[in-house]
């Protein structure tokens, strides 16, 4: 039986996690804490794994992720725009106060039931499942066997973990996703286990 691995993780801080805004599609770059993040974040991949690839969404957290993990892996990066966060639309770069001041029932919404959102004028979980999945058959058709790095947001590994796990779009908020966090899957061919979720030892001291 021929064991992909998959080495998911997320971008390093950034402003607008605390306190938290919408941030979606905004270039945010990563603060000097995302920085140290990261690099304490490709020191263990490097010392753990031997990634063949490494992916990460087209936008600048994640590529500044992503090559620092490159530069300890001595592997290239490549950017995948189905990686990328998830599009708020008109709520992207708003505050969560100011949002469900503006639109309190969609907002209710998103916190019970975040499958049945669409944002205006964005997207729904369902389109970042959609894209989410099409990246996962690339990679596990062109790394069958291999082990791949991940680099994405917390909307879209979330959304990862549920579709590869078998588990229902109601769990989006039962996923934490940190900063810098490392999930490790192993993929048989036919169906994932979870090896580590959300593990941020990595990261203590910073």
């Amino acid at each position: 039986m021929t064991t992909t691995t998959l080495i998911l993780a997320r971008h390093g801080h950034v402003e607008g996690i605390h306190p938290e805004r919408f941030r979606g599609r905004m270039e945010v770059p990563l603060s000097e804490k995302g920085e140290q993040q990261a690099a304490a974040l490709a020191a263990t991949i490097a010392a753990n794994f031997k990634p063949t690839a490494i992916y990460t969404s087209t936008l600048g957290r994640c590529i500044a992720t992503g090559a620092q993990i490159s530069q300890a892996c001595a592997v290239p990066a490549e950017p995948r725009p189905e990686l990328g966060d998830i599009d708020y639309g008109d709520w992207q770069w708003k505050t969560h106060e100011d949002v469900k001041a503006a639109d309190a029932a969609r907002y209710a919404l998103w916190r019970s039931a975040p499958h049945l959102v669409r944002f205006p004028s964005g997207e729904s979980l369902q389109d970042v499942a959609v894209r989410a999945a099409d990246l996962l058959r690339f990679v596990l058709d062109r790394h069958a066997g291999e082990s791949v790095v991940l680099v994405g947001h917390d909307s879209v590994n979330r959304v990862l973990l549920s579709y590869l796990l078998d588990l229902p779009a109601t769990m989006y908020w039962g996923i934490a996703q940190e900063p810098c966090n490392l999930s490790l899957l192993e993929w048989s061919g036919t169906s994932a286990k979870l090896v580590r979720l959300n593990d941020v030892s990595h990261l203590q001291g910073l």
